[in-house]
């Protein structure tokens, strides 16, 4: 007969919770910074091998791929989003053109992609599905002449069913590249001689004992740098796979830059000493000056952050900061410099939105003889991006001139798309906010439903101060 439950017999709440708790911390000590930097210095070894291997250039997938590249050996960077690789998402994005990759691959003859992911996926959707399609669509649209350049995919990563429904939709990208794109094949015919053919490498593929010869394609080496971890963390003896992903959430301030200056240093510290390591670290980091982008085909359009910035060689200047820059007094600029007041971040966007309309104002009022002209903002990539691209559509002619009258040219979301090509494909770097590019379409498109308004002459909304009732003031 049984015996009736006791007390004993029962687990109470709090013991479970206790237990919850000790997994958490047992966790958070597997996940800890120190194991995750050497984690990527053990996963460095495997992609410096894949390099030598293949006798290809180093090409990091930001913004994870720079942790597991010294920069002695990075030849560049790609901008490849996993997002559009997701199932059912699959999409080429014409703002991530990575046009810059072309010159890379016809000088080396191909290159060596590096990226990596978290626990639970083999490689990352940007490897195993975004730059396939967009070798696929580069090759046909590049090379439509010859052959049918088929969408080639990782078997093991993307099911028979998912490849064929990528491969319907790759008709549709092509058309949509071309509609922006297509004066610019020609140039990428000239660049590229040989279509471009995606290859896989993980930990535990085998490697060619000696470079291999592809003489039929350039080779797109699609390195994905960590080993996958089928258990927990904590099995893994302090392994944790794609420990540079999502860095913003453990490292700190700590960039690729800083861990490779201080790699020695960073691993020989305990982690208690880390964080304030780290910080120190970040501290000491000199700011670089800003270096001003000439967009082009122009001759005479500039966009750069606002850093330490020399303005002696720009006669003309807007800024989207949210202060005016203090070198605004010099004397060569006098009533060519405007100040577009805009805040940080998503405010700094929709700040934009209503400064663009004092741009013509000011604009359509300079000489007829223009010189140097800088847009800037505190990043160089975001703000005032979405301020020269509105000067590239009203008033820059196809050839790259600009002048203080606009060119009367029908502005729809296809021209803005063309126009923003060329400041993509001069630096993948300049790649805006999608709310600074709606802030433009909406200026350069308005509704005509929508009552216009007056360009403000107050602070934008986003840096006005918010009363509090006991009569201070907080940010908003």
């Amino acid at each position: 007969m049984s015996q009736p439950l006791t007390t004993s017999d029962l687990i109470f709440p709090i013991q479970s919770l206790n237990f919850s708790n000790s997994l958490r911390s047992l966790k958070r000590s597997a996940l800890s910074i120190h194991n995750r930097l050497s984690s990527i210095t053990q996963d460095v070894k495997f992609v410096s091998s894949v390099a030598e291997a293949y006798n290809l250039p180093l090409v990091a997938n930001e913004r994870c791929g720079s942790w597991y590249i010294p920069p002695e050996k990075k030849v560049s960077s790609a901008y490849f989003k996993s997002t559009d690789g997701h199932t059912n998402e699959w999409s080429f994005n014409l703002r991530r053109l990575n046009h810059h990759l072309l010159n890379d691959v016809a000088v080396n003859g191909g290159c060596v992609v590096v990226d990596s992911t978290r626990r639970g996926k083999s490689m990352p959707d940007a490897l195993s599905k975004t730059i396939p399609i967009w070798c696929c669509v580069m090759n046909r649209a590049i090379f439509s002449g010859s052959g049918p350049h088929p969408l080639y995919t990782p078997p093991h990563a993307v099911s028979p069913s998912e490849h064929e429904q990528i491969e319907a939709r790759i008709d549709g990208f092509v058309r949509q590249f071309l509609d922006v794109c297509k004066p610019m094949t020609a140039d990428m015919r000239q660049i590229l001689k040989k279509p471009l053919r995606p290859l896989w490498v993980i930990q535990g593929s085998t490697l060619p004992d000696s470079p291999p010869s592809f003489p039929d394609f350039h080779p797109i080496v699609l390195c994905t740098a960590s080993r996958r971890v089928h258990g927990g963390e904590v099995s893994e003896g302090g392994y944790i796979q794609g420990a540079a992903d999502d860095h913003e959430a453990w490292a700190r301030g700590l960039t690729p830059k800083v861990f490779w200056n201080n790699k020695e240093k960073l691993l020989s510290t305990n982690e208690e000493e880390l964080p304030d390591l780290i910080v120190e670290l970040v501290k000491g980091e000199r700011k670089l000056d800003a270096v001003p982008t000439l967009i082009k085909p122009t001759c005479n359009l500039y966009i750069s952050s606002s850093q330490n910035l020399d303005i002696s060689a720009f006669d003309i200047i807007l800024s989207c900061t949210p202060e005016p820059l203090e070198t605004t007094n010099s004397e060569h600029l006098k009533q060519k410099y405007k100040h577009l007041p805009c805040g940080t971040g998503k405010l700094g966007s929709r700040d934009l939105r209503n400064q663009l309309p004092r741009i013509p104002g000011f604009f359509e009022a300079l000489p007829l003889e223009l010189g140097n002209n800088l847009v800037c903002c505190p990043t160089g990539k975001d703000l005032s991006v979405g301020v020269a691209l509105a000067i590239l559509c009203l008033y820059t002619d196809d050839n790259g001139k600009i002048s203080q009258t606009p060119t009367g040219r029908k502005i729809d979301k296809t021209f803005i798309k063309q126009r923003l090509t060329w400041i993509t494909t001069t630096s993948p770097f300049l790649n805006p906010s999608r709310e600074t590019l709606k802030s433009v379409n909406s200026f350069l498109m308005p509704d005509p439903t929508t009552p216009a308004r007056p360009p403000p002459n107050n602070p934008p909304a986003s840096m006005l101060k918010l009363q509090v009732p006991d009569g201070g003031s907080r940010p908003p």
